[in-house]
């Protein structure tokens, strides 16, 4: 089964990423900043990270940066943000992610690319 991480500070979007991915067939674990991120990554990689930009501790820039840095396999990355500027998302391209999408996501803009990236959800 297709590993997700979704970083994000907030719990409410954590566990609405969490409902449309498991529906979907996803497996999913949290984290609610950069740094429990990469603590969870160094010890088991996963297959996509879900990325939100404004978190305590290490943003999601940061942790984008950390992680391509890593000596690991790299799996895509998708940030979801409430930053819409030009600005932003070029700051996400360049730290690493693959897809920014502007929040609040709904099902199907969330699933269409990361089924894309991972080719479904395989058991």
């Amino acid at each position: 089964m297709k590993r997700i991480l979704i970083i994000d500070d907030a719990a409410t979007v954590r566990m609405y990423h969490r409902e449309i991915l498991e529906a979907a067939g996803y497996a999913t674990q949290e984290a609610v900043n950069g740094l429990e991120a990469l603590e969870k990554t160094l010890v088991q990689p996963f297959d996509l990270y879900l990325v939100d930009v404004n978190m305590p501790k290490l943003d999601g820039y940061g942790f984008l940066r950390e992680l391509r840095r890593q000596n690991l396999p790299q799996a895509p990355a998708i940030m979801v943000s409430t930053e819409a500027d030009e600005q932003d998302r070029k700051r996400a391209y360049a730290a690493g992610a693959n897809l920014y999408l502007v929040k609040p996501v709904r099902p199907e803009q969330l699933l269409a690319p990361i089924d894309l990236l991972l080719g479904g959800p395989q058991p």
